[in-house]
């Protein structure tokens, strides 16, 4: 299916960028969450009439992200879990617990943008994560896992 983009799609292209993608992938995902549309030619049409418009929707989105990045860049946040004597989780510390540790210390993060390389952390620890606002911007950030102390 080809559809033209309304904003910049990780590995697929920038705003304006008519690309052929799955059906699926268009259908159930790109289209819904209004980051593409159908590349009919009146949908063509309509977009180059609100290229400025969305460009500057974009340059704003961007501007705001690496606000958000500086604001993080090098913070360290510290998840309390319950551990066995060895080091162990009892459990795991996902994306969600770390995105919810971020927005209670005040910076209003999605579990979506919180990125597990070598997914769920299960032992105590410090340990690099990465957080994207934004596609062009990436930050790291520190998180800190230690024992429950009962």
């Amino acid at each position: 299916m080809q559809v033209i983009l309304l904003e910049k799609v990780a590995n697929l292209g920038n705003l304006g960028d008519v690309v052929k993608v799955k059906d699926g992938y268009a259908r159930n995902f790109l289209i819904p969450t209004r980051q593409a549309r159908r590349a009919t030619e009146s949908a063509i049409k309509e977009f180059e009439a609100k290229r400025a418009e969305l460009e500057k929707v974009a340059a704003e989105k961007l501007a705001a992200a690496q606000a958000l990045g500086e604001k993080l860049n090098g913070n360290t946040v510290v998840i309390t879990q319950k551990a066995g004597v060895d080091g162990r989780l009892f459990g795991s510390v996902t994306n969600a617990d770390i995105a919810e540790a971020l927005t209670k210390a005040g910076t209003a993060i999605v579990k979506a943008q919180v990125r597990l390389p070598n997914g769920p952390l299960k032992t105590v620890g410090e340990f690099p994560i990465n957080v994207a606002p934004h596609t062009d911007v990436v930050v790291e950030v520190t998180v800190k896992v230690v024992a429950e102390v009962e």
